[in-house]
């Protein structure tokens, strides 16, 4: 059963006011607001666990690292994957950088790399960096016209071009829709590409299940699923990800060093150089816990419901653009009013303390499209209610008396 009350309550920082008004958070696909459990283990950690992890024979760095390498185990069972094929990152922005750098020794001049105009600048530019280092071609793959991935034509494209990799969203962070994978992944092994997804916005609202999904590779971000900034990681398949280049050296990945050579050790340390972040990841521990006590269908539905009367409200306003699809959606909201700059609105709604994210949301490719500057996009996540809804559309309409 999802017990809506009762999770509301686990985040204080819901609690405050903003310019005198309740709290109203909806910008979850930028960061997701955390649990009382994970804030308390940050301090809990700082305050009576702090230490060093791999490095010491002390009952303090041996209490950390167990409790780090937990996490990767829970990380892994959350994604029903291997613990050796879980590396962490900064972030998914990090984690996609790695695995491009990784693959550089893979490709050569001449071979493809597929992405689409729908991915964050995070699963762009260094897929752009790639292709100019190794002097490789840049495809895009196909898009509808209401900007979806189309699956099926994606396939084909894969087929026809027989890219060496392909790098796509599973969820796009600007409109919310979902991609459809299975048959993008099953072209992608009957070509030998290398399948990178992102799954910065879906891992927390879709739960994806790695094992059954079969990519290659698939990124994700701490902050997103109720953990803590700063971290975040990849899943990659044992195979592939061993065989990757070196992302980073230094400390800890190394198996020898001498003053002319060095050797490194395998997948996932070799990909782990220096200090990493111990607290955001033994904190991260209780943001999967959270995740995975709780009723997955109820959590899904719930959010379904928050999102539908949304788009039903905002259907209802004259002058609103709505540029999300409206079905097959992880609850992300993108809209205008009329040619109202999305800043100005932001900032309006936000004098009623209502928290939405304005700008192209680091997707320039998706604007082009649109002809636009940018959007407003309203969010949800879990902790979300009918009456932040409320709250946000009549806040909503004020802000268009004013502007009017």
């Amino acid at each position: 059963m999802f017990d809506f009350e009762t999770i509301r309550a686990d985040f204080p920082l819901l609690t405050q006011t903003v310019n005198e008004y309740p709290l109203v958070y909806l910008d979850s696909a930028a960061t997701s607001q955390k649990p009382l459990s994970v804030i308390k283990a940050l301090e809990s950690y700082y305050s009576a666990e702090n230490a060093n992890v791999h490095r010491g024979r002390h009952f303090l760095s041996e209490h950390a690292t167990r409790r780090y390498e937990d996490t990767r185990t829970a990380i892994a069972a959350y994604f029903n994957v291997q613990r050796t094929e879980i590396v962490w990152t900064k972030g998914a922005t990090e984690s996609l950088n790695l695995i491009a750098n990784g693959l550089t020794s893979h490709l050569k001049s001449g071979d493809k790399i597929a992405i689409s105009a729908i991915e964050h600048h995070a699963n762009i530019v260094p897929w752009q960096e790639l292709a100019k280092k190794v002097n490789a071609e840049l495809i895009i793959l196909p898009i509808t016209a209401d900007l979806v991935l189309d699956s099926n034509e994606c396939a084909a494209f894969i087929r026809e071009h027989k890219p060496s990799v392909v790098a796509v969203t599973h969820a796009s962070n600007t409109l919310g829709n979902i991609t459809d994978l299975e048959p993008i992944i099953t072209a992608c092994k009957e070509v030998n590409a290398t399948s990178v997804i992102d799954g910065a916005q879906a891992a927390m609202h879709l739960r994806p299940d790695l094992n059954k999904l079969d990519c290659d590779f698939y990124v994700f971000s701490a902050h997103k699923m109720l953990g803590p900034t700063g971290l975040g990681g990849l899943y990659g398949r044992y195979s592939r990800l061993n065989t990757l280049d070196v992302y980073q050296t230094g400390g800890e990945m190394i198996e020898t060093v001498s003053l002319t050579h060095s050797t490194f050790r395998d997948a996932p340390g070799k990909f782990e150089a220096g200090t990493p972040h111990i607290a955001g990841v033994i904190a991260f521990a209780e943001a999967i816990a959270y995740l995975t006590a709780l009723d997955f269908n109820g959590m899904r539905q719930h959010e379904h419901t928050i999102f539908n009367y949304a788009i039903k409200q905002l259907s209802t306003i004259a002058g609103i653009s709505i540029y999300s699809h409206k079905e097959n959606n992880i609850g992300n909201i993108s809209f205008n009013y009329r040619d109202e700059h999305p800043f100005d609105l932001a900032t309006l709604l936000d004098g009623y303390g209502i928290a939405v994210r304005s700008g192209h949301h680091c997707t320039q490719p998706i604007m082009s499209r649109l002809g636009i500057p940018g959007t407003v996009r309203a969010s949800f996540a879990l902790y979300n209610s009918l009456d932040d809804v409320d709250a946000f559309i009549k806040a909503l309409k004020h802000c268009i008396e004013l502007l009017d």
